[in-house]
């Protein structure tokens, strides 16, 4: 039996060693070259970089009103019903204005049990539950905010609470655009100083990033007044500028 399995054996030993012979002279793809991480590193970090900053100022064209109503009674459904009922007439008010649905968000609605310490029973003891309902409304016509305030004081009674304004730019396009020149042109300065202080020759731009763009609305914090304003005297209101700032980062090589 093993005489006969032996010409079996050594035939597929032959068919192995000429297969392992042929290939032999194959070379397998080499491996793309990848440059080492010192060497990526490297690049990140030479030449000069600076940041520069951009600022413009400009004449604000909305205001936002963060506005509100706040009840409280002796129950949840009396303090909710009438928080609703005020807030309507508020609602109605700006509409009234020309200060349209899409502007106007809801920023938050809570209803909250309201405690008292008492002496007598030497604990706190419910009195109440209080209701609050605070929007944001965008004034387009910047012209009209002092009307509006008075409008919706009017409106809401006691229960209106104006939390505070700020102003801002509706469309910032243009003022980003030159915003970013004087950025460019603050990276430039610096740049050029620093080579000039390490005694070297500034070389291209090889990297620029844009930072922050802010445009920083100024905020008015205003407390609601018990009176309303006479007739024909709306509350005033100063627009004054807001500022649009802008930062880039930029390398320079160094030749």
């Amino acid at each position: 039996m093993r005489r006969k399995l032996l010409p079996g054996i050594c035939l597929v030993l032959a068919i192995i060693a000429v297969s392992a012979v042929g290939c032999g002279g194959i070379t397998p793809p080499s491996a793309p070259k990848v440059e080492s991480w010192s060497a990526l590193f490297s690049q990140q970090t030479t030449g000069i970089w600076v940041t520069g900053e951009g600022k413009v100022s400009a004449v604000p064209d909305v205001a936002i009103l963060n506005l509100g109503v706040e009840v409280q009674a002796d129950t949840v459904a009396e303090a909710q019903s009438w928080a609703t009922k005020v807030m309507t007439d508020v609602l109605d008010k700006l509409d009234d204005h020309g200060i349209a649905e899409k502007d106007i968000q809801t920023r938050r609605f809570s209803i909250y049990p309201v405690r008292r310490w008492s002496e007598k029973d030497a604990k706190e003891i419910l009195i109440g539950y209080r209701v609050t309902n605070t929007v944001t409304a965008k004034v387009r016509d910047v012209d009209e905010t002092g009307t509006i305030i008075d409008a919706v004081a009017k409106a809401g009674g006691d229960y209106i609470r104006i939390n505070s304004i700020s102003f801002t730019v509706d469309d910032p396009s243009a003022y980003h655009e030159e915003a970013r020149e004087k950025a460019m042109a603050d990276a430039e300065a610096k740049a050029k100083q620093l080579a000039d202080l390490g005694d070297v020759k500034l070389g291209e731009v090889t990297y620029i990033s844009e930072g922050g763009l802010v445009p920083v609305p100024r905020a008015v914090y205003v407390e609601t007044m018990p009176m309303p304003a006479p007739a024909g005297a709306p509350t005033p209101i100063s627009l004054g500028e807001t500022e649009i700032r802008l930062t880039v980062q930029v390398a320079y090589s160094i030749e």
